[in-house]
């Protein structure tokens, strides 16, 4: 059944031109039929008073929330997770899983790959288990290992067309290789949890890799002498950098700086968000490793972070009011750029005639105040 025509009006409506004061939105069959700005069309009616309106948020990277993980084979997790983050504003997200045995990341995939294709996820992002044991976080490093073509396309056939994305360590053996072999297949390739130098990473984005995994996160850190990883991949234009925009991750003072050097056409804003994601403090496990949070902050024994309880409305809150950039830059961070960067930029991501009416409406502080997807509200203004 088609959703019914509404009018979203009154509000301050972002679009990829501006923001329309006094803007309107007309939603007709799951799309955005019109945009416009002034005295709203006839019809019935939702006054937003003001209201901030945004395209539906898209996170590409997302192990888990509201109890439920991506990392198991058990749906009701993965429905759990994704239900979790929709309520948050998040109308489109890959899942991501973290480093597992060949078989039992093989098993996990096939399973998310049915979700993939009825539309609840978007893709599956594989971080892990290709990483370097030297930046593991909170990967198991003895399950980690280089990305060898048998491997790689182990993991790619378990998915038959659902994994869109995989993370690597460029300093492991077969790297290169292993990345123009996912380009060829239409998979992105991500550079992340590396110890890599300079001069290992630019074969990396030669070979075609063009997402950072949480820049600055798991890496080896820019040094004046050795700019590393993170000297490459913020300078790049063909990277997209993903920020973990929590202020647990990164300073508010990291994320301004790498936000603007690389800009609205290359920064992504992600959450990370492991299984604990509004579902309060307690022990967790992510993969199999045991997770302590504590007041939000998700760490393993040792106390390195796991993760976070992010959700990408907060990020997007946090990038403007703590980071000072602007409501336009973190729409495109938060939704147009990361719709682009999965190839979907002609039907989510924007507020524009004939995308999808995945919307998200914000008050003057930019706290939630409602989610809609696909013309249908997830939860309703109030």
């Amino acid at each position: 059944m088609n959703a019914p025509e509404l009018i979203l009006a009154g509000g301050q409506v972002v679009t990829a031109d501006g923001v329309l004061d006094r803007g309107w939105v007309r939603v007709s069959g799951g799309q955005i039929a019109a945009v416009g700005s002034g005295p709203a069309p006839d019809g019935p009616a939702v006054d937003l008073a003001g209201r901030w309106l945004v395209p539906g948020f898209v996170d590409i990277h997302c192990h888990g929330g509201g109890g439920g993980s991506f990392t198991g084979i058990e749906l009701d997790q993965s429905h759990a997770a994704i239900n979790t983050h929709r309520a948050h504003g998040t109308t489109t997200m890959l899942a991501s899983l973290v480093s597992a045995p060949l078989p039992d990341l093989a098993k996990q995939i096939s399973a998310l790959s049915e979700l993939v294709v009825d539309g609840a996820l978007a893709g599956i992002h594989l971080e892990g288990p290709f990483l370097s044991a030297a930046r593991c976080g909170a990967h198991d490093p003895a399950i980690l290992r280089p990305p060898e073509a048998s491997a790689v396309q182990q993991l790619l056939d378990a998915g038959r067309g659902a994994v869109r994305m995989i993370t690597l360590a460029p300093e492991l053996p077969e790297s290169s290789s292993a990345i123009r072999r996912l380009v060829d297949q239409g998979v992105i390739a991500a550079v992340g949890h590396t110890d890599a130098v300079l001069d290992q990473v630019v074969p990396a984005v030669e070979a075609g890799a063009t997402v950072a995994t949480h820049l600055f996160n798991a890496m080896r850190p820019l040094h004046h002498r050795e700019p590393g990883p993170i000297g490459v991949l913020l300078e790049d234009e063909r990277v997209t950098v993903e920020l973990i925009c929590d202020l647990v991750h990164l300073h508010p003072a990291v994320v301004k700086l790498a936000a603007s050097h690389a800009g609205t056409g290359r920064t992504v804003l992600v959450t990370d968000a492991i299984s604990a994601t509004e579902a309060g403090d307690g022990t967790y496990e992510l993969g199999k490793l045991p997770v302590t949070v504590t007041d939000g902050e998700p760490r393993l024994a040792d106390g390195s972070l796991a993760g976070s309880t992010l959700t990408m409305d907060v990020a997007f809150r946090n990038l403007v009011r703590s980071c000072g950039l602007t409501v336009p830059a973190a729409v495109a961070a938060s939704s147009t750029k990361p719709a682009q960067l999965l190839g979907l930029g002609d039907r989510i991501g924007e507020i524009r005639q004939g995308l999808a009416a995945d919307l998200v409406v914000l008050n003057a502080d930019l706290q939630l105040d409602a989610v809609m997807k696909d013309g249908t509200w997830v939860t309703e203004p109030s």
